[in-house]
């Protein structure tokens, strides 16, 4: 079972989010694909992540289209080496 967490949780530099809503963004991501997260403090306070989309590059989106989850360790190390 996976844990969902909210946008303001505190996390490692590790994190992951599932795409919720990419209206406005159809070909930078896809709904329901999970995306790997960059820490920014800054983007976080204006309720936005960081994360790495389809062009491989990492780009700010609005926090609330995405649900922070948490992977379990072998999904996690496979997701980082993927990216």
């Amino acid at each position: 079972m996976e844990t969902v967490f909210t946008m303001t949780a505190k996390r490692t530099k590790r994190t992951f989010a599932v795409c919720l809503d990419n209206a406005g963004y159809p070909v930078a991501l896809e709904k329901y694909k999970i995306y790997r997260v960059l820490p920014d403090a800054q983007a976080a306070r204006d309720d936005y992540l960081r994360v790495i989309d389809e062009s491989g590059e990492d780009y700010l989106y609005p926090a609330a289209m995405f649900a922070l989850v948490d992977l379990p360790p072998k999904v996690r190390r496979a997701m980082v080496q993927a990216s």
